[in-house]
């Protein structure tokens, strides 16, 4: 008779809810937070979430959660995990899915739906989720049967973190949550569509060896494969053994160290001189998990045009879709640098190459005029380089600052640097900073915004105050949409169109009514002495920095020029056109 009881009572603990299903499905995947909104379609869920034990943080924007989560994902390497209600909570992780599946980043996301009954009937905070979000992610479900949803949530996480990441929305209609079907969390994902090549083609491997011994002037572009591949010492190791110069994009700065005796600096629209000349010169371009960006291509036709190009990439449909490629190696970077590394194959004499490249390094150094009277930005981004010790996450959002915080802050070590490439996402930097100071809670996180995209999502400074986490805000304040004004001033004969903003909050008020510090400088003294403070604080800061307003990025390729007609390169002289 007992033992009836208790065969009946295990049966019993197998059978739960939709919503608790998804909690215990999150506690068997070790997710550490969620970033989410509640609403109506959702509520099921966050009942559960009650007393689960699971961390959550409340955004003040469900834009907010999605960057934060992404944030979270690029430090830890880790899904980002997100829940919004259905309707406009859904149709407001848009941009966050999008600039997640451009830059490859890991996240599972859960929107609230009506319940399947009123499916198509334009019920109340309903939205086409799967359609809209179809072209925006690396795969997406709705759940219309309980007993489907503890598979769909394991294949969700699977799909994420392999081959190449990216993320994976799961819409849930709210009877589903409330439906009570059988628990089964064991079983093991088998997608017979959905296999990715990790190993390299040792064919493959061997050609490109060869290339290597036979080449005069090669050069290694680096992108963020290398980052998500976590080998960043094998990039290193191959590079030394072969004495290879290499060149990182934007998004694979800190895959090797930029202190570096063969680091050349970033490529592309606002790369070195250096870095874009390799490019344009070498015989033999080696690209390790980047996708031929057309911010580091330029002009296609001047790109690279004397090199054989090898491309290693885990996703095949990179392989060959802008730049055409002889030896395609189809791997994850970990498993090509390894095979390649213990390849050893001979490297070639090339020691007039890198001795022109330290000349092009030497002569055409990133360059700006320091004036003390004023803040120069380039010169606010060395001094948190130099008050940090090159060790902070930075977050960014888009624009100048971005690109100044790209060439003067030096990433000697991996995963420092967040920031928002493919889909250039105004309104992602001070969200980043949250997640990413939940994956590294010793790390110091210094999001680095504009005065336009910190204007965007600055509702969640309350967020920051609320779990006191010790980010430090940087405002680079140039009253303007930097990059929009720059490009008006060069391409548009300076008619700027809605591109200036004059009349702004007084932002370190904004840091007082969230209750935390907040300082302006407006002269490169005074720059130093809040950042200082700034810095010897324990928790949350928030700095207006004043910088000169019509400061430009240099060096600039235009748009339809070649990577190696930039201007704004400074000879040992004065800026070349």
């Amino acid at each position: 008779m007992s033992r009836m009881k208790v065969e009946e009572r295990t049966c019993e603990k197998t059978k739960m809810s939709g919503a608790l299903m998804l909690i215990e499905a999150l506690k068997s995947e070790k997710v550490e937070v969620i970033f989410g909104y509640p609403g109506g379609a959702v509520l099921p869920l966050y009942d559960k979430l009650y007393q689960s034990g699971v961390f959550h943080v409340l955004t003040r924007h469900e834009q907010g959660a999605i960057h934060a989560a992404e944030g979270y994902a690029r430090i830890s390497g880790k899904p980002g995990v997100v829940i919004a209600t259905s309707g406009p909570g859904a149709t407001n992780i848009v941009t966050g899915l999008t600039d997640a599946m451009m830059d490859s980043l890991p996240l599972v996301v859960f929107t609230g739906q009506v319940a399947t009954s009123v499916i198509g009937s334009d019920a109340f905070q309903e939205a086409d989720v799967l359609g809209i979000t179809m072209p925006i992610t690396k795969y997406n479900y709705q759940v219309r049967n309980i007993n489907e949803l503890p598979k769909i949530i394991k294949e969700a996480f699977h799909i994420a973190t392999t081959g190449r990441p990216g993320p994976v929305l799961i819409d849930i209609p709210k009877n589903i949550t409330t439906a009570e079907g059988e628990f089964d969390y064991e079983q093991e994902v088998h997608l017979p569509g959905y296999q990715p090549t990790i190993q390299p083609n040792h064919l493959q491997i061997r050609r490109l060896v060869e290339a290597v011994s036979q080449s005069k002037k090669p050069v290694i572009l680096a992108g963020a494969g290398v980052l998500h591949a976590n080998a960043s010492n094998e990039l290193r190791e191959y590079a030394e053994q072969q004495n290879i110069p290499v060149v990182h994009t934007l998004l694979g700065l800190g895959g090797f160290p930029a202190d570096h005796p063969l680091f050349l600096g970033m490529a592309g629209m606002h790369g070195t001189y250096a870095a874009n000349m390799a490019l344009y010169e070498c015989d033999l371009l080696i690209n390790i998990g980047a996708r031929f960006d057309d911010r580091v291509t330029g002009n296609l036709k001047y790109f690279a045009p004397k090199a054989t190009v090898a491309h290693i990439d885990i996703d095949p449909a990179e392989i060959g879709k802008n730049v055409p490629t002889k030896i395609p190696i189809v791997s994850d970077a970990k498993a090509a640098l390894k095979e390649l590394i213990h390849q050893q194959g001979k490297p070639a004499d090339i020691t007039a190459w890198l001795a022109q490249l330290n000349e092009w390094k030497r002569r055409f150094p990133l360059y700006y005029e320091d004036d003390a009277q004023t803040i120069k930005p380039q010169k606010l981004i060395e001094m948190i380089y130099e008050l940090t010790n090159g060790d902070a996450i930075i977050t960014t959002d888009v624009g100048q600052h971005q690109m100044w915080a790209a060439q003067y802050y030096k990433f000697n070590k991996p995963h420092r640097w967040v920031t928002s490439g493919g889909l250039g996402t105004m309104g992602f930097g001070l969200p980043a900073a949250i997640g990413a100071q939940l994956a590294d809670r010793n790390a110091t996180v210094v999001s680095i915004v504009g005065d336009g995209g910190f204007q965007m999502t600055f509702q969640e400074l309350a967020v920051i105050q609320e779990l006191r986490l010790p980010i430090k805000v940087v405002i680079v304040n140039n009253q303007a949409l930097g990059m929009v004004r720059q490009w008006q001033e060069l391409f548009y004969e300076k008619r700027y169109s809605h591109s200036l903003i004059p009349t702004q909050p007084d932002f370190v008020k904004l840091a007082e009514a969230y209750n935390m510090p907040g300082f302006r400088a407006k002269t490169e003294a005074e720059a130093m002495e809040v950042l200082k403070k700034a810095f010897a604080i324990d928790g949350p800061v928030l700095l207006d920095f004043h910088v000169k307003a019509d400061e430009n990025v240099y060096p600039m390729v235009a748009p339809g020029k070649g990577i190696h007609e930039m201007v704004g390169v400074k000879p040992c002289g004065e800026l070349s056109q």
